[in-house]
């Protein structure tokens, strides 16, 4: 009693427990008291067990605080990416590590880590010098190619890494034997379009078609002709674009600039002004041998070059070629307009050093040429339906009998970007953009004549001998004629109006014609 609290009634000491509730009450006044009657459950094996908490924790039961589980969670975004990339063990391991070195192993949440572990994955893969597309990465990661390249180039700045060049050799490799398109297609028959496909995309890189441009459409376009090639008909352009993920319409201009080119090369056969972009694929296995040739011969400059240089079997062609019991046929519609073919000089001979070396010259070749079109087989037929006696060909193949595309020369291996250029396959080009400039930069020239014939017409009507003497050239806006003028529409845009302000400003045409319209608006015309 002594060490009981006091009544809250009475101040008397006099608070006992009672027996029934537990309650305390004062046995002075009889009031029970409120709030003392706590009793703390310590827990134990009869006792009520409570929750603990621990310090940045939510919810009821958890059994990992904050960290463990954002670690947890990273670490299953960066499994899910690398299995749907397809990544072994081993590279699974290095993006783990690559993510924890940038992060300092705290790893993160929300969109931007996504990106990050595709940056991580992307330039493994580079370092490794493995063909992955990044446009396929950013698919699966949520974001544009832009976001992910930026996060790419933060990474490398960080890391202070230096990523080896894109091979388009071993991306054209990786497609043709993965591509979905190609999956039924022999293994005999993919080595032989490997080494096809090889040889042509070192070609393009000989010709500057992947200089500054993004080369996944480059390996789109000669993966379709090489299915062209080898009368794999059921692979589109569309098809395999939409399995690398990259632009249709882009690839499409691709494999024009490849037929482009080949179409060039061909002017140098003796049918070659009959070649043109739409019947190229007809002459492409006649293009690609002879470019395969002029790869194997030793002496660049000799234009006369020995096919014995090159492992071409004349002895086996001239035989084969000219002998009665061959027979061949050609496409009717190649036979139209081929008058060219049979005004070659068939008075020259082939010259022998030795038994087993000949040279020949293209005047022999389009002898043996017009030879195969002399020998076709035509053969009469009877339709059974409309009783019409029409003629009809014997399908041959006109390599038939030999396999026209041997695979030997260096050019179907990978080479170093130094050989490429070194090589001879028949055509130098230059870039497509250096083109492209030459023509822009003749275009301007004739829109500053024709502006200047417009400025003079306009300040002097009535001088018309004057006019005369301004070197008009071949302009598309001024029809001209000494005995009778034709009133024609001039075309006149939003470029002529610009060089007609800067010509009147007196800036020289020498700067017109480089076309840095604002640079010399600003200069000279905008300048108060």
């Amino acid at each position: 009693m002594e060490n009981s609290p006091s009544c809250k009634n009475c101040d008397k000491t006099t608070i006992v427990p009672d027996d029934v509730t537990g309650n305390l009450v004062c046995t002075s006044c009889g009031v029970i008291q409120d709030f003392v009657n706590f009793d703390p459950q310590i827990g134990g094996i009869s006792g009520i067990a409570g929750t603990y908490v621990k310090t940045g924790t939510s919810g009821t039961g958890t059994l990992y605080n904050y960290k463990q589980t954002k670690i947890y969670l990273a670490q299953k975004i960066i499994e899910d990416l690398m299995y749907q990339l397809g990544f072994s063990s081993s590279k699974s391991s290095e993006v783990k590590l690559m993510v924890e070195k940038i992060t300092d192993s705290e790893y993160g949440q929300g969109r931007w880590f996504s990106v990050l572990v595709g940056a991580c994955a992307y330039v493994v893969m580079r370092q490794d010098v493995k063909p992955l597309a990044i446009v396929q990465v950013a698919n699966l990661v949520g974001c544009d190619i832009y976001e992910l390249g930026r996060m790419v180039y933060r990474v490398v700045d960080f890391l202070d890494l230096k990523l080896p060049g894109f091979d388009i050799v071993d991306s054209f490799e990786h497609y043709i034997r993965n591509s979905p398109s190609f999956s039924e297609v022999s293994e005999d028959l993919i080595g032989r379009m490997l080494k096809q496909g090889v040889f042509l995309v070192q070609c393009l890189v000989k010709w500057y078609v992947t200089t500054g441009r993004r080369p996944l459409p480059v390996v789109v376009a000669v993966l379709v002709f090489v299915a062209q090639l080898n009368q794999i008909d059921d692979v589109t352009i569309e098809d395999v674009a939409n399995e690398l993920q990259v632009a249709a319409v882009t690839c499409k201009l691709r494999y024009k600039e490849l037929l482009e080119r080949l179409v060039k090369v061909a002017r140098a056969l003796p049918w070659g002004e009959d070649v043109t972009v739409k019947n190229i694929m007809k002459h492409a296995s006649f293009v690609i041998q002879y470019m395969e040739l002029k790869s194997m011969s030793k002496n660049s400059n000799d234009k006369r070059k020995s096919f014995e240089d090159g492992g071409f079997d004349l002895d086996y062609l001239i035989d084969d070629c000219l002998s009665s019991g061959n027979d061949y046929a050609l496409d009717v519609n190649d036979t139209e307009n081929n008058s060219q073919y049979f005004q070659m000089d068939h008075a020259s001979s082939l010259s022998i050093e030795s038994p087993n070396r000949f040279q020949i010259s293209p005047e022999c070749l389009a002898m043996i040429y017009s030879k195969i079109k002399n020998d076709m087989y035509v053969v009469e037929s009877t339709d059974s339906r409309d009783n019409n006696i029409r003629k009809r060909k014997k399908s041959y193949d006109i390599f038939s009998y030999t396999d026209w595309w041997k695979g030997e020369s260096e050019m179907s291996k990978k080479l170093l970007v130094k050989q490429i250029v070194e090589k001879d396959v028949g055509l130098r080009a230059m870039p497509p953009s250096y083109d492209s400039g030459c023509l822009a930069y003749e275009r301007r020239k004739e829109k500053i004549k024709a502006a200047k014939f417009r400025i003079h017409k306009t300040m002097y009507p009535s001088d018309a001998g004057s006019i005369d003497n301004i070197e008009l050239g071949s302009l598309e806006h001024v029809n001209t004629g000494k005995k009778r003028r034709r009133k024609t529409k001039v075309n006149v845009d939003w470029e002529d109006f610009v060089i007609e302000t800067l010509l009147l400003h007196q800036v020289k045409e020498e700067e017109i014609e480089k076309g840095y319209y604002k640079t010399l608006l600003d200069l000279h015309v905008f300048n108060y």
